[in-house]
């Protein structure tokens, strides 16, 4: 009996002493994200580049062979500038022929013009015949209208000589090239191409699938590849009715509300497409816990350094995320790891790994 006592008095103060050292539950360490809402869907980037919306293909009005081309692609040129000149031999030599048909032509109108003056005078004083002098009119009149012929002919010879030169019809930069020197061209055919830099846009293509489905307050931002501070907004000004059969692609064409000087004919462009949504939230896909149908997350209490569980309403998942656009208010903290072991009101601690 008295052995017995003694062991119970050894327990209890064992047992106190168990009591006495249990540690507090410690604050779980978790990750988090913080809830920014989109207004902004984006609906992708593309390249594009800087052109003129107004563009010409120049020829020759006669043909020829190409002497000099006298400016190279890239070049400015202003009204009236020399862009090419034909061989102008030919051109001569035409023109000295048209010359010499109206020399002889004006040379015969003069001698008909002094025969019908004399058969006039001889038939005035009642001793020419009248045959006589109808035939020297008829003969004046024949005259004169080869007369004006020649002219003619000798005025279009010497406008051809000039058109074997190839000027700008206003200021512009040269883009294109169809020709070399020495090719012989006929006439009508292109040689060169002008643009016109004071009305610039920019010009991109995008896929047939996605220009059926633009949404109607669709946004373009323009941004300079190599100077992507550089950004206006375009709006569409035309699309092509037909998509190019190898890419499946449709060009679309922006008017720019904007042209800063680095945007120059040839620039490249990266062209932003967005459009306005509903405030959404994207979290990652391990921040969600999903129970008895519903889908919830844990919001942060960042005074008190604890979790509680709060609905949210899921409209769209991938393998790495999940959005929602409801439960959720700008600047709220959600943890993003562990969710399904955390209990309501769990004190926790901020890692400081932010999404």
């Amino acid at each position: 009996m008295k052995r017995l006592l003694t062991m119970a008095f050894l327990v209890l103060p064992l047992a106190g002493c168990g009591d006495k050292d249990e540690k507090p539950e410690l604050p779980r360490p978790v990750l988090y994200t913080v809830a920014q809402p989109q207004q902004v869907e984006n609906l992708g980037r593309f390249a594009g580049t800087i052109q003129a919306r107004y563009e010409s293909t120049l020829g020759f009005r006669v043909g020829g062979r190409i002497a000099r081309r006298y400016v190279d692609v890239g070049s400015e040129v202003k009204r009236g500038d020399l862009l090419a000149a034909l061989d102008p031999t030919d051109l001569q030599n035409n023109l000295r022929a048209s010359r010499s048909d109206l020399a002889r032509i004006e040379a015969q109108w003069i001698n008909a013009q002094a025969n019908a003056n004399r058969q006039q005078a001889l038939f005035d004083r009642g001793v020419g015949a009248r045959a006589q002098l109808d035939n020297a009119l008829t003969d004046l009149r024949t005259n004169a209208a080869s007369r004006e012929q020649a002219r003619a002919a000798a005025q279009q010879a010497e406008d051809q000589l000039g058109y074997g030169e190839l000027r700008s019809d206003y200021d512009g930069v040269v883009t294109t090239w169809y020709v070399e020197a020495g090719q012989v061209v006929t006439a009508g055919q292109e040689v060169v191409a002008l643009a016109r830099p004071d009305v610039k846009e920019a010009v991109i293509d995008l896929p047939a699938g996605l220009v059926d489905n633009l949404p109607q307050d669709v946004r373009f931002q323009v941004a300079a590849q190599l100077e992507p501070s550089l950004v206006t907004e375009g709006r569409v000004r035309e699309v092509e009715p037909q998509a190019e059969r190898s890419t499946r692609t449709r060009r679309v064409r922006l008017s720019l509300a904007e042209t800063p000087p680095a945007f120059r004919i040839g620039t490249s462009v990266s062209v932003t497409l967005s459009s306005e949504m509903a405030p959404r939230v994207e979290l990652p896909a391990s921040a969600l816990m999903e129970k008895d149908g519903r889908t919830q997350v844990w919001v942060i209490d960042r005074q008190n350094q604890s979790v509680a569980p709060r609905d949210v309403h899921l409209i769209g998942r991938n393998e790495n995320h999940v959005t929602v656009d409801d439960g959720l208010q700008t600047g709220e903290w959600v943890v993003t790891a562990g969710v399904n072991s955390l209990q309501a009101g769990q004190k926790i601690k901020l890692d400081e790994g932010v999404r």
